[in-house]
């Protein structure tokens, strides 16, 4: 019999349902970074970044009376803010690539984040570093150097800001994985979206510059989009197990190349596209793979 997961589903019975939830949280982030997208130049990317996560504490706000009675040590909270610093770096980072590099080359580059995290669990939390998983590694690093060509054409800092953003967002990744088990998930989503905000502010503040309701009406739905999208991921993870909703997730890639050739005439890179699908399916492979390794240890624990 399949274990309950913590959502009460039987994560192995539910592929058509963890499929379609992972459909639904793919096209919110899509949404999300076309609205950005389509916000472009007209707020600093700091002040985009900040506004983001302070109109989405509305969301996060009503969590503290959940988390109210939970007392993590100091090592915790230090992890958690250490979190926040690196996420509030990777959130502006991102925020400035959008407007400088098209939406299929910010969505291609974005896929390298797990492949930092392989990386990172390896040198900071002490996991092995098999065979395969090295080889899916280099691979995913063929598939930037696809889509970057060094040399062959011009780059800009959005595709430097977008390495950088990458490495944040993983090092975020590998943060939370530290603090795994210690508190509950609330407590980190609540935290990640109160550090960001301040950890933001000074940035924002540096560059201040009048804004629209117009303006902050689009930034309130990029940050309630995101949320949802966040929600349908869990949801999706807690109906089929990463095997069924990993490959979903690489639409996300489809989409951006479509939306960004619809809407903004971005033109169909086809070196983007194969260095895009290369990231994509290393990091799949790593998915399946640590997925399998889990269950196979799982069985033995259980024999």
């Amino acid at each position: 019999m399949n274990a309950l997961n913590k959502s009460g589903f039987q994560s192995d019975q539910r592929p058509l349902a963890g499929v379609l939830w992972m459909l639904l949280s793919g096209l919110c982030f899509v949404a999300v970074i076309s609205s950005v997208k389509h916000l472009g130049t007209s707020i600093p990317s700091a002040q985009s970044a900040f506004l983001r996560y302070a109109l989405g504490l509305v969301f996060a706000l009503p969590m503290l009376f959940v988390i109210r009675n939970e007392r993590p040590d100091a090592s915790v909270w230090r992890i958690l803010t250490l979190r926040g610093v690196a996420h509030s770096g990777a959130v502006i980072l991102w925020f400035y690539a959008m407007t400088r590099i098209p939406l299929a080359e910010v969505s291609a580059m974005g896929y390298l984040s797990p492949i930092y995290v392989s990386i990172g669990a390896a040198l900071f939390l002490g996991e092995r570093l098999r065979l395969r998983r090295i080889a899916a590694i280099g691979a995913a690093i063929v598939g930037a150097l696809i889509i970057l060509r060094p040399g062959m054409r011009a780059l800009n800092d959005g595709h430097l800001a977008m390495l950088f953003t990458a490495a944040l967002f993983a090092t975020s990744y590998v943060l939370t994985k530290r603090v795994a088990g210690k508190v509950s998930p609330t407590l980190v989503v609540t935290m990640l979206s109160v550090t960001v905000t301040i950890g933001a502010a000074p940035f924002a503040i540096a560059v201040w510059q009048p804004v629209s309701w117009m303006e902050i009406g689009w930034l309130f739905a990029i940050a309630s989009v995101a949320t949802l999208g966040h929600y349908f991921m869990t949801f999706a993870f807690a109906a089929a197990p990463i095997t069924v909703t990993q490959p979903v997730s690489a639409l996300q890639l489809v989409w951006a190349i479509v939306l960004g050739a619809m809407l903004f005439d971005e033109p169909v890179d086809v070196w983007v596209v194969v260095g895009g699908l290369l990231i994509v399916s290393a990091v799949i492979f790593i998915a399946v793979r640590e997925h399998q390794l889990k269950r196979a240890a799982t069985r033995g624990v259980e024999h």
